[in-house]
C-alpha cells in the first residue's frame, strides 16, 4: 500500500483528528449494546496516546438521523463506554463544528475527546467543502480508522483529506493489507466461499476473484439461483429470477477459465422458516414446497475436502440461516474446520462476522473485516474513496 500510515508521521504535541466507526447499536435505555466496533479502534487510540499528542479528537456518525439533531442518535453513550474501555475520562462535546467546539477542545484537560454525531449535519453526507474545512480546522493531522465508511465519499472520509495530511490508522491499515494487498497475490491454493442471500450483492466479487481463486464455494440462499440456472429443482427456496441469466454466465465463465464452482449437493429443508420447524435432508433436487435453510452433511464434507489444503481462504456470507440455531450447523462446521487449518483466513464483515462471533471463533481467524459494504466493494477490486483520499507516501 502506497499510503501514509500512523507509523510514517510524528504525532507529538499535535491535535490528532481521527475518523472512527462508532456506528454501534444502542438499547432502549440508549446504552451501547454491542461495543465490538469501539474495541476495534482501541489499538489505534492507544498507539496515538503513546506518541504524546496534544489532544486526540474522535469523530464518527451513528445511525441515520437524516441531517437533524436527534437525541436517540447521540454519541454521548459511546463516550461513556469508551471511557470505561480506556480506563480514562473521555470528554464528550455535544457538537462537531463551530467556535464553541474549538474552545472546548482547547480548554479541556482530557486527552481524548469525542464529538457529536457528524450526520446531525446534512453537509457530512453531501461532502460539503465548507463543512470539510470546518472539521479539518480542528486538527493538525488526520487519521482514518473507519473502514466501515471508507466506501463513502463523505466530508469526514474524503472531503477533509484535501486540507490535512491524512494517514491510515492501524485498523484501516490491516484491512488494506488483508483485503487489498493480500488478495492481489494470494498464497495458494486460494479458496473463496460466498454465501448470503443475494447473487446481486456478490456479482462484482465473483467477477474479480473467480480468475484468481482455485476454487469458489457457493452456498446460502444465493446458491439456489445458481442451482435453478443448472436446471435443478429448488422447491420454495429463495430465487432471484432476474439473476438466473447472470448465474448462467458466471458458470460459463468459470468453465472457460477452467475454475471450479462448487455448489451444494444436499440441503437441510423445512416446510416453513421457523425455529420449531422439522428438518429433513434433501438431495441435489429440493422437493416441491420445501425451503432450503442450510447446506447438508454431504456438502459440508465436500467443502472441507476443497478447503483442507488451502493456504488462503476468503469467506463472505453465511451458508444458511445461522441466526436460528437449528439452521446454523453448516456455517458452524465449515467455520470450525477453517479455524483448525494452517492458512490465512479472511472473513469479509457483515453477517459472516456475526456468525463467527456467535460461535466464539474470532481469535481463530487471521482477519475479520469491520466493514460489510466496504469489504464487499474492496473485494470487487474497487479503490474506496476513503482510502484513495489518504496521502500518498511519495508526496
Amino acid at each position: 500500500m502506497n499510503k501514509l500510515t500512523l507509523k510514517d508521521v510524528s504525532l507529538e504535541n499535535k491535535n490528532v483528528l481521527m475518523r472512527v466507526d462508532f456506528n454501534v447499536p444502542l438499547d432502549e435505555k440508549l446504552e451501547v449494546s454491542d461495543d465490538t466496533r469501539i474495541k476495534a479502534t482501541l489499538p489505534t487510540i492507544r498507539y496515538i496516546l503513546d506518541k504524546k499528542p496534544n489532544k486526540l479528537i474522535l469523530i464518527s456518525h451513528l445511525g441515520r438521523p437524516e441531517g437533524k439533531k436527534d437525541p436517540k442518535y447521540s454519541l454521548r453513550p459511546v463516550a461513556k463506554r469508551l471511557s470505561e474501555l480506556l480506563a480514562q475520562q473521555v470528554r464528550f462535546i455535544d457538537d462537531c463544528i463551530g467556535k464553541r467546539v474549538k474552545e472546548e477542545i482547547k480548554e479541556t484537560k482530557e486527552k481524548v475527546i469525542l464529538l457529536e454525531n457528524l450526520r446531525f449535519y446534512p453537509e457530512e453526507e453531501k461532502n460539503d467543502s465548507n463543512f470539510s474545512k470546518e472539521l479539518a480546522s480542528l486538527g493538525d493531522i488526520f487519521v482514518n480508522d473507519a473502514f466501515g465508511t471508507a466506501h463513502r465519499a463523505h466530508a469526514s472520509t474524503e472531503g477533509l483529506t484535501h486540507y490535512l495530511t491524512s494517514v491510515a490508522g492501524l485498523l484501516l491499515e490491516k484491512e488494506i493489507q488483508y483485503l487489498g494487498d493480500l488478495l492481489q497475490n494470494p498464497n495458494r491454493p486460494f479458496v473463496v466461499i460466498l454465501g448470503g442471500s443475494k447473487v446481486s450483492d456478490k456479482i462484482g466479487v465473483i467477477n474479480n476473484l473467480l480468475p484468481k481463486a482455485d476454487s469458489l464455494l457457493i452456498a446460502g440462499a444465493m446458491a439456489y439461483t445458481f442451482l435453478y440456472a443448472q436446471g435443478k429443482s429448488i422447491g420454495n427456496s429463495k430465487l432471484e429470477k432476474d439473476k438466473v441469466l447472470v448465474a448462467k454466465e458466471i458458470l460459463e465463465k468459470a468453465k472457460s477459465l477452467n475454475k471450479d464452482i462448487v455448489l451444494p449437493i444436499d440441503h437441510i429443508v423445512v416446510d416453513n422458516i421457523d425455529a420449531n420447524a422439522s428438518l429433513e435432508v434433501a438431495g441435489e433436487d429440493i422437493p416441491s414446497g420445501k425451503i432450503a435453510v442450510d447446506i447438508g452433511p454431504q456438502t459440508i464434507e465436500e467443502f472441507k475436502k476443497r478447503l483442507k489444503d488451502a493456504k488462503t481462504v476468503v469467506w463472505n456470507g453465511p451458508l444458511g440461516i445461522f441466526e436460528i440455531d437449528k439452521f446454523s450447523q453448516g456455517t458452524y462446521k465449515v467455520a470450525s474446520f477453517i479455524a483448525s487449518l494452517s492458512c490465512i483466513s479472511i472473513v469479509g464483515g457483515g453477517d459472516t462476522a456475526s456468525s463467527i462471533a456467535k460461535f466464539g471463533l474470532e481469535s481463530k481467524f487471521s482477519h475479520i473485516s469491520t466493514g460489510g459494504g466496504a469489504s464487499l466493494e474492496f473485494m470487487e477490486g474497487k479503490l474506496l474513496p476513503g482510502i484513495k483520499a489518504l496521502t500518498d507516501k511519495n508526496e
